[in-house]
Formats: structure tokens, sequence, C-alpha cells
């Protein structure tokens, strides 16, 4: 058991008979009233964002869970086919467990996250940052725009479309961030 003390982002509880993950919380003591905590849980089956208000001391029962690396081989009409990196043991996942799957490159490291007491798969996280090349994006032109913080849209190796700066060629490689899908740098 734990409490909402306890609470961090990526922590597994057991809410409302589903599982959840704990993608935001914010720990909130008004002037008048008791405590409490507002969250953001993501339904671990469904993929959806749940908020909820905790009142501050709730009893949660925590999920334990276990992380393995894999390696992600290859999609087909059964979903998503990974390795694992030390056994060589490989496992189909479905499109909803996979965040973000369309970062997801060949040969990229991901961990995968197991409830230990029955090795179910919850989910699968991709690393924070992953490096992509520029598929296609439109040529950018110095000014262009009136303010330094324009952005035009990129099509990357893998078919996701991100948001880049002006700058930003085709054949490029991009450091992004897959927690808000964001250009963080280009890679030389």
């Amino acid at each position: 058991m734990a409490t909402t003390a306890d609470f961090r982002n990526g922590l597994t509880i057991e809410f409302k008979n589903g599982l959840y993950k704990i993608v935001y919380f914010q720990h909130v003591k008004p002037g008048k009233g008791p405590a409490f905590v507002r969250t953001k849980l993501k339904n671990l089956d469904s993929g959806k964002i749940l908020e909820h208000t905790f009142t501050s001391g709730v009893k949660v029962v925590e999920v334990r869970i276990e992380r393995h690396p894999y390696q992600f081989l290859y999609k087909d009409d059964m979903g998503y086919v990974f390795m694992h990196q030390k056994t060589y043991e490989q496992i189909t996942l479905q499109e909803h467990l996979v965040d973000n799957n369309d970062l997801l490159k060949e040969g990229q490291e991901v961990d995968i996250l197991f409830r230990a007491e029955n090795n179910q798969v919850l989910s699968c996280d991709l690393p924070d940052f992953i490096e992509l090349k520029v598929e296609y994006t439109e040529p950018g032109f110095k000014g262009n725009t009136a303010s330094s913080s324009a952005t035009k849209p990129a099509k990357l190796e893998t078919g996701a479309e991100i948001k880049v700066p002006l700058f930003i060629n085709i054949n490029d490689l991009l450091k992004i961030d897959t927690r808000t899908r964001e250009y963080s740098e280009r890679v030389k």
C-alpha cells in the first residue's frame, strides 16, 4: 500500500478496477481546507488519460513492475515485434501498448514494463531522447518570419511528423524528446 505522499511520475497503481500509471501529479495545499493531490492517470489497458483528485493521505495499491531491455525488430499485421536483449526471446505487442509508436525505428532499444506478479506486459517505454533523420520538410528562408521561434512541419524517417525550426533541412539528423514529441537539437 502506498499513500499520496509516495506519488511520483511513472508510479503504477490499481485504481477503479484497472491499472493506471501516474503521468503527472501536483500536491496542493490550499489556504483553507485539507491538502489534496491533483493527478493525470493513464489507463494501461486503453491508453486513455484520466484526471483525478485524491485527498491527501489516501491509500492506494501500488503495483510492482519490472523493466526489461528489448530491441524493436519490425511491425507486422499482428503488432510490434520485440526481442529481449539477453535471452533473445521475441514478443509481439499490440499498438496501444507502445507509446509514440510512430517514433519507433528498427533496431531501437526500449524498456518493456511487466507486472511482477503475473508477468503481464503493461507498456513499452522509448528512451527519453532518440535520433531520427528528416525525410522531408519545406525549405525555410531567412526573413520568412518576424519571430525567432518560427517552426515548420517535418516528416521523419519513421513517418512521424513534428514541428522543427526553419533552418532544418532534408537529411538532417535530429534529437527528439519522446516524452513531448518535440525537436531538441540537431545532431552533427
